[in-house]
């Protein structure tokens, strides 16, 4: 279902309004700091309409900009899902097989043989970094771009130890209520449901 113009020039509306709400967060020092939280590990998810995926990622861009240039006291570093699945292909050299293995086996055996490759672990071997700097702030992005690969819940659980440091958000195309996620939700319909969890607040 397309949202109509009035439900999308709203969604806009709101996505604009959250992304300057997003901005003080990424400029206060406790939220930087993960101070305030009651011993919770600093994850957040920043949730918008799936119909806005060119907009969050102009968004992002601008966001980053002001984190390079000083006007935010930040360093926002952006990692892309999709991105990383291209790139644990290709250092694992499989990249090439892909097509060949979906036209020979089928798109269940290789998605089968892909969570083989690359694997919540590949995953999180990618996304962390060394060292973690004081001010830094991680945000995930293409969560959409590779489901049903992979799941944003079961990475969260994979990952959140290795990031207690540091503020680490995703961008997530859908709803969280603070229990279950529901990826592709908005303005066009009630999405997919995608998993539980529990450990993550919503940004905004």
């Amino acid at each position: 279902m397309v949202p109509s113009p009035a439900n999308l020039k709203a969604a806009r509306e709101d996505l604009a309004r959250r992304e300057e709400v997003l901005r003080d967060r990424l400029a206060d020092a406790d939220f930087l700091a993960n101070r305030g939280l009651g011993n919770e590990v600093g994850i957040y998810l920043f949730c918008y309409d799936p119909a806005l995926e060119l907009e969050l990622r102009d968004a992002v861009g601008r966001l980053v900009r002001d984190s390079e240039n000083g006007a935010l006291p930040c360093r926002l570093i952006v990692r892309n899902l999709y991105d990383l699945l291209l790139a644990i292909c290709d250092e694992r050299r499989v990249s090439a097989a892909i097509p060949r293995m979906e036209a020979k086996r089928g798109t269940a055996a290789l998605l089968e043989q892909l969570r083989k490759t690359a694997s919540l672990e590949a995953f999180a071997e990618a996304l962390d970094y060394d060292p973690h700097e004081p001010g830094d702030v991680v945000l995930i992005t293409g969560v959409g771009e590779v489901y049903p690969h992979l799941r944003t819940h079961a990475l969260l659980d994979n990952i959140q130890h290795l990031f207690a440091d540091v503020p680490l958000m995703v961008a997530y195309p859908g709803f969280y209520d603070g229990q279950s996620m529901r990826l592709f939700a908005g303005t066009a319909g009630r999405g997919l449901e995608d998993g539980n969890y529990y450990r993550a607040f919503n940004l905004v």
